[in-house]
């Protein structure tokens, strides 16, 4: 296991999808322990509200706007931090948009955004990121999955199949990379209070304030854990609701989320399946 932690003297952080959310919760509480924090979105308004609300704190903000989505501006904010800013030490690839799926109205375009972003996204800022590492022979990096990358669940058939994906790209990443001195890790929040998540239409249980949140992370970030989950007695109960047989694992998220007895997404009633002969 590589046991690399980046502190601030080591050089840049970068995170991605900072403009709101988890991701620009964690730049200032980076920012606010010393760290120079680069930040990288499409809204650059926003990310220069960010940069001033770090004013006066032990670090700083610099602004690089970017999309995920596009690998040329992911190159281009790498070779910004590298020559205009100093070396990359730690990365959170944290850019994300969660789009409810509905079967009764599937459309192409929630598929394919919630990959470009989510998953390509992931890609494009991942490989100029180890690439500069590697050069340096450390370095730190850290993928924001989530916790409905464990299993299915109601809206999520785009946004949970990304976060499976970044799952096992993280875990098959690590292989190779521990032997580089990169060091990776992923974080699996559980409900937490962010755009994104205001658009759920079940309850959602333990949920936390993206401060929160961002707490929990930079203390991961400082820890040997691989796997950075919170809030555990939530997280660890859907990790075991996972492992059981299928039939009980629906029954259970369609009794927790009152699913089965809601109006289908077309207006029409819920089909009341046959009993079993």
């Amino acid at each position: 296991m590589n046991d690399f932690v980046a502190r601030p003297e080591h050089g840049i952080a970068w995170i991605s999808g900072a403009s709101s959310g988890i991701g620009r919760a964690l730049a200032l509480k980076l920012a606010s322990e010393g760290y120079k924090v680069a930040v990288t979105a499409r809204d650059h308004e926003k990310l220069a509200e960010l940069q001033s609300e770090a004013n006066g704190l032990a670090g700083s903000i610099i602004v690089l706007d970017g999309d995920v989505t596009n690998p040329e501006d992911m190159e281009h904010v790498l070779a910004s931090i590298e020559y205009e800013h100093g070396a990359l030490a730690l990365a959170v690839f944290n850019a994300g948009v969660y789009l409810p799926v509905h079967a009764e109205e599937l459309r192409r375009e929630d598929f394919e955004q919630s990959f470009a972003v989510n998953l390509q996204g992931v890609v494009n800022c991942l490989v100029p990121a180890v690439r500069h590492m590697k050069h340096k022979g450390q370095g730190q990096i850290a993928i924001v999955s989530s916790v409905t990358g464990y299993g299915g669940l109601p809206t999520g058939a785009a946004y949970g199949a990304t976060k499976a994906a970044l799952i096992n790209m993280a875990e098959s990443l690590k292989f190779d990379l521990d032997k580089m001195g990169i060091r990776i890790q992923l974080i699996n929040p559980g409900f937490v209070d962010t755009p994104a998540t205001r658009k759920n239409e079940f309850p959602m249980p333990s949920l936390i304030p993206v401060d929160e949140a961002a707490a929990e992370i930079y203390a991961g970030l400082k820890s040997k854990n691989f796997e950075i989950t919170f809030p555990k007695r939530f997280t660890y109960t859907l990790k075991a609701l996972n492992l059981m047989p299928y039939s009980l694992y629906f029954w259970l998220v369609n009794r927790a989320t009152g699913w089965q007895e809601r109006p289908r997404a077309d207006g029409r009633r819920p089909v009341t399946p046959s009993p079993a002969e």
